[in-house]
């Protein structure tokens, strides 16, 4: 069962949702360098190359979409590649990392991407249903 949680205080927002299995694509555009080398200034870590989707449920949408729409947060890559915005957030209240946001996405509105320095399904022991909860 999807449990869903939302606080709003200005932009921070804490909701939680179920961990999926992604499309498999995040590896590659987070190995290129003009990505690393930007997560790497702006938040503080080398993203692993990968990221842990999460559904929040769709009554949240208005608001994350207001929070993405509205995140100044942006990496312009290299030409045939897509901007990406991002906001910095924390994951089970203790692994820092980032939400991001591709111009170029497969997953449907409710998908939330969340990037961090390790394999957060390994380090958290993490498996497909699970609940997260996502501050940002």
């Amino acid at each position: 069962m999807l449990i869903d949680i939302i606080i709003i205080r200005g932009y921070l927002m804490k909701v939680d949702g179920e961990v999926t299995t992604g499309l498999g694509k995040a590896a590659f555009f987070l190995s290129q360098d003009f990505y690393v080398r930007n997560f790497i200034k702006n938040c503080g870590f080398k993203p692993y190359p990968g990221t842990l989707n999460v559904i929040v449920p769709k009554k949240h949408l208005d608001k994350i979409n207001n929070v993405k729409d509205n995140c100044e947060n942006i990496i312009k890559p290299d030409e045939g590649f897509g901007a990406v915005k991002y906001i910095e957030a924390t994951l089970n209240d203790e692994v820092m990392g980032a939400i991001v946001f591709p111009a170029k996405s497969e997953h449907t509105e409710n998908y939330l991407e969340f990037i961090a320095e390790n394999k957060l399904r390994d380090d958290l022991n993490l498996k497909d249903g699970d609940i997260v909860s996502i501050e940002f």
